[in-house]
């Protein structure tokens, strides 16, 4: 019977990682055994910094799982999602062989990801119709059965095209891969999202995968904390390749307090807050001349597109205002990507873009 192992690459099958210190889950009250520091050090406020940290926070694993709605066994602590992609392309590509597929514009990593393991990238371009980006599902299975693709990466939402994927359509992509490639779902902007999320669907597509992370919604972008959430085998394979110790211990007690219960439910209001100022923004960007289209969201940011892109960017930044420019990416020459920030630091950027598109 196959498992998702099967489309492990061969070399690691019976790879079992690095036993570090802290991995033999040992006990006692005098440590000896990973050559530490015996003292704290002078900027150690009570942290005990000078003992190597837990190489997966329990207490934080089990959190995020609660969070997320899964085992703790389908969850693994990375610092943050580029980790857990750089192990996946590392785990399941054996290098000049099998593929990585991506569906442009998309977030740069899968790419850099690939590049690094030396690992073919196949793009399956997202089709754009009526002012709307869609996945081109046709493509991607036929690009997967013909070009040895082993890692599929999807955004849903979507960096910086805004778009979420419906879990049908994930479900029959997953159900179509099923033997053929991994599937991974980054969500890391899904609290913005009215759609559910693939981590639903983990215990019915072992070679399913998704991506979560703290620096988004959580508001802890400087702390480098995400999960992979997978089949307890991917975990497993994962944490073979990870290294020994992934999340330091100021980063994982940071990210255990702001999963508090009142630090959920002040994020979740900060989530409605964020999407309210979305959709305000939104209608405003598209009633301003010399914007050509302003792309429906379901993340914190909108994409647009604008007749005088390099004049609009450098005016912003004239004016102290730092947007995105996506120009360089697939299809996006005149476009920039504007974080959803305050409602007073929109209101700065739409003044300012009223006067940059009217100079």
């Amino acid at each position: 019977m196959s498992t998702v192992l099967d489309l492990l690459r061969p070399d690691l099958r019976d790879f079992a990682g690095y036993a570090s210190a802290r991995r033999a889950n040992v006990t006692g009250s005098v440590w000896l055994n990973a050559n530490e520091s015996p003292l704290p050090s002078p900027a150690d406020v009570g942290q005990t910094l000078h003992r190597y940290p837990e190489p997966q926070p329990s207490a934080l694993r089990a959190r995020m799982a609660q969070l997320y709605r899964v085992r703790a066994e389908q969850l693994r602590i990375t610092r943050g999602s580029d980790e857990g992609i750089d192990l996946l392309v590392r785990a399941f590509c054996r290098p000049g062989q099998d593929a990585v597929l991506i569906a442009s514009p998309c977030f740069g990593m899968y790419a850099v990801a690939a590049r690094a393991q030396n690992a073919p990238l196949v793009d399956v371009p997202l089709l754009e119709d009526g002012g709307a980006w869609t996945l081109d599902s046709t493509g991607l299975l036929a690009a997967v059965a013909a070009q040895n693709v082993r890692v599929v990466f999807l955004c849903s939402p979507a960096n910086p095209t805004g778009q979420a994927l419906p879990l049908p359509q994930i479900r029959r992509l997953a159900e179509a891969l099923a033997g053929r490639a991994l599937l991974v779902l980054d969500e890391a902007y899904g609290e913005y999202s009215a759609i559910g999320s693939a981590a639903d669907l983990l215990d019915d597509f072992p070679a399913l995968v998704v991506l979560r992370t703290l620096s988004k919604a959580h508001a802890l972008a400087g702390a480098r904390v995400g999960a992979v959430l997978a089949n307890p085998d991917v975990i497993t394979v994962l944490g073979n390749l990870s290294a020994p110790y992934p999340v330091s211990a100021p980063s994982a007690a940071l990210a255990l307090a702001a999963l508090s219960e009142t630090a959920v439910a002040e994020s979740a209001r900060r989530c409605r807050a964020s999407i309210d100022e979305r959709e305000l923004l939104r209608r405003s960007l598209s009633e301003i001349d010399g914007i050509r289209i302003v792309y429906a969201s379901e993340g914190n940011f909108l994409l647009a597109r604008f007749e005088q892109p390099q004049q609009v960017f450098d005016r912003l930044l004239a004016a102290g205002i730092v947007v995105r420019d996506v120009r360089a990416m697939p299809r996006l020459s005149d476009a920039l990507r504007i974080s959803i920030g305050t409602a007073e630091e929109n209101r700065q950027l739409l003044a300012a873009l009223r006067q940059a598109v009217s100079a």
